[in-house]
């Protein structure tokens, strides 16, 4: 009887830690890195202004456990972004809202070198089985038609190609509205920056539910 007696009281504290372990690791919050450029770095912002601090907020007040964390580096290009994807985007990332190539199109670097460096970046991504969400960019008009048809055709055809969700351009909403952007008439201001979480929300919750929905 004493044996039964340990036996279930070992039994019982073995299903007390796995249970403990089990919801440990569902109190995780759900990691996001938001991987881009100067947009996304939050350039000419103060503290808690930036796309990724005011996404994570928006998320939070929906009843999301997540942590969204801001991987942007001002004056990025996409060359630059393949060149340090691998140690900004950490082991254990769940979802990456990648946007680049506004400063590609800023310097009229060909569409053909921003769509192989693109292509290369989410192929790193979905090797890592990391979850992703491309955010779009588009073309100034001055740069003439041939190139803007040839850099706006980037982001739906990588989409297709890796079956990932696209926002079709991440400034949506806000280029062209001077009341929405910082002097340079480029960066988003802080309502800006409103108007890009409230555009691409949905699309981030639908990326979460497909991402929990797999595992």
């Amino acid at each position: 009887m004493a044996f039964k007696h340990t036996f279930a009281a070992a039994f019982a504290l073995f299903l007390a830690i796995c249970g403990g372990a089990i919801s440990s690791a569902r109190a995780e919050p759900f990691t996001i890195v938001g991987f881009g450029d100067s947009l996304m770095a939050g350039y000419g912002l103060g503290p808690g202004q930036g796309f990724t601090e005011k996404l994570q907020a928006a998320l939070r007040a929906k009843g999301y456990d997540v942590t969204v964390a801001n991987a942007g580096v001002s004056g990025d290009t996409t060359s630059g972004g393949l060149s340090r994807l691998d140690w900004s985007v950490p082991d254990g990332t769940q979802l990456v809202i990648l946007e680049l190539g506004a400063n590609d199109m800023l310097r009229g670097v060909s569409p053909a070198i921003a769509e192989k460096n693109l292509d290369a970046m989410l192929a790193k991504l979905k090797q890592r089985k990391i979850a992703l969400l491309l955010a779009g960019m588009r073309a100034a008009p001055n740069l003439g038609a041939d190139y803007q048809n040839a850099f706006d055709a980037i982001f739906p055809r990588l989409a297709e190609k890796y079956g990932v969700p696209l926002y079709p351009f991440f400034l949506e909403g806000v280029a062209g509205q001077s009341v929405l952007q910082l002097e340079d008439g480029l960066h988003p201001s802080a309502r800006g920056v409103d108007r890009i979480v409230e555009g691409i929300l949905p699309s981030v919750e639908k990326t979460i539910a497909t991402v929990r929905g797999n595992s």
